[in-house]
């Protein structure tokens, strides 16, 4: 007996040990089990207290009634499935008829302190079928991307969501995006953290960085062109309009508009277009799009609206010609002139860090997703590198980027260094590089994003 007591009280003082210093190994040591019991024991009065049963069908009234036997009780979502991750619980529920997906939505938190979960999300798989996501400790506190994730064309892992799902950039799905964030927001790793999943792609990457080039220069080897000042910019992003004109060219003859091709296979864009005859594509990403937009004198001015009517139009119909964008900035408001707003609407991918002002969180979200504002704001200064992601399908998301050093981005694009396309219409922008140096070691990453 008392070596079991030892034995016990060993174990209860490990697993709360590791809750504190490890909650992941603590989660698929002990937490999983415990979690999983918890749900199961008290599902069916945890969905009776929060209001997420319906009323027993008339028929089995009847039937209770003619056999004298006691009335039904209320019926609660069906599980479907319960299934464990290495974050939480995923539990699948087939609703009841009488009841919505925004009942469950609305009793997320009520189930969250049921449950004695960390967080709980819940999204709609198919009509009638929820999928309730639950995280057992705080994933975005120390941000672990899992080894394995989905591979598809044009789609890159850059964060960890608060459900414990991946966040993936998916140029495709929303070709361009706006990235906000103020000084030490975190918003310069959320960039790394873009670059280094591009940089294995077959893909040509064009910087604008007006900063000198003190963010975007040191990963030159990647990068097909490059801009460090408002005029070089201006030109750069003439040559890409010119480029993005030259591929509709290629698509307008590549369509094969006849009787006897199949709908499915018109030309409309370069992923229609055969393998070898597909152009590069290429992705822009614009660092403090503020001191393009900015000016002091009249040469300045029309070099400010040559640049903004460039972006505006690779915005609106850069996407089928395989040019995407990347605009971030510290500060996104109508006071950066004409032309904004409307490059604003064209940019499908909202992220915005830990803001300084509401104006910069409207510009981001308030067309979006409103109530996503005050959230915005409200990120605390000492998590550096928390933001909030929405769409324009009006949902978001809290997400974190894991920690990338500069140094640990520069190895992944000297490494990749052979795959950076040479396209001769962005040639007089290519930086100069010097021979390749060997790999250094990179220095132990942060537990926390910076």
């Amino acid at each position: 007996m008392t070596a079991f007591t030892v034995a016990l009280v060993l174990v209860v003082a490990a697993a709360g040990l590791l809750r504190w210093r490890r909650p992941a190994w603590y989660w698929l040591a002990f937490g999983v089990t415990l979690a999983a019991l918890r749900v199961l024991v008290r599902y069916r009065s945890v969905m009776d207290a929060c209001g997420l049963t319906v009323p027993p069908a008339r028929w089995r009234l009847a039937l209770a009634r003619a056999t004298n036997r006691p009335i039904p009780e209320p019926r609660p979502p069906r599980i479907r499935r319960l299934r464990p991750t290495r974050t939480g619980l995923i539990l699948r529920l087939k609703l009841r008829p009488g009841q919505d997906v925004f009942d469950i939505a609305a009793a997320s938190d009520r189930l969250r302190h049921s449950f004695s979960m960390f967080g709980v999300t819940s999204r709609e798989v198919r009509s009638g079928v929820v999928e309730v996501r639950m995280t057992g400790y705080d994933v975005l506190k120390r941000v672990q991307m899992p080894a394995e994730t989905e591979a598809l064309p044009m789609r890159v892992p850059v964060a960890l969501r608060e459900d414990g799902s991946v966040h993936y950039r998916d140029y495709r799905a929303m070709p361009h995006a706006l990235t906000l964030g103020a000084t030490e927001s975190g918003k310069s790793v959320y960039q790394r953290n873009l670059v280094a999943g591009l940089a294995p792609l077959d893909v040509a990457l064009v910087g604008i960085d007006c900063k000198q080039g003190v963010e975007l220069f040191p990963l030159a080897r990647r990068f097909s062109a490059l801009a460090d000042s408002p005029d070089t910019a201006a030109e750069l992003l003439d040559a890409l309009v010119a480029r993005m004109a030259d591929v509709y060219r290629l698509i307008r003859t590549q369509q094969r508009i006849t009787v006897d091709v199949p709908d499915a296979e018109i030309a409309a864009d370069i992923w229609d277009l055969p393998d070898e005859l597909r152009p590069t594509p290429v992705v822009v990403l614009v660092d403090e799009v503020a001191e393009l937009a900015l000016y002091a004198t009249k040469e300045e001015e029309k070099r400010r609206d040559r640049i903004i009517t460039a972006l505006v139009r690779l915005a609106q119909l850069g996407r089928a010609a395989g040019i995407y964008l990347e605009i971030c900035g510290q500060r996104f408001g109508s006071e950066l002139g004409k032309g904004i707003t409307m490059l604003r609407a064209q940019l499908t991918g909202r992220t915005a860090h830990r803001l300084n002002d509401e104006t910069s969180a409207n510009m981001a979200f308030g067309d979006i997703a409103p109530d996503a504002v005050l959230a915005a704001i409200q990120i605390p200064a000492e998590l550096r590198g928390l933001a909030i992601a929405g769409d324009a399908s009006g949902g978001w998301h809290r997400i974190r980027a894991p920690h990338t050093s500069l140094r640990q981005a520069v190895n992944l694009c000297n490494r990749y260094a052979d795959r950076t396309p040479d396209l001769p219409e962005l040639a007089p922008f290519r930086p100069t590089t010097g021979t390749a140096t060997e790999l250094v070691p990179s220095a132990k990453a942060a537990p926390a994003t910076a």
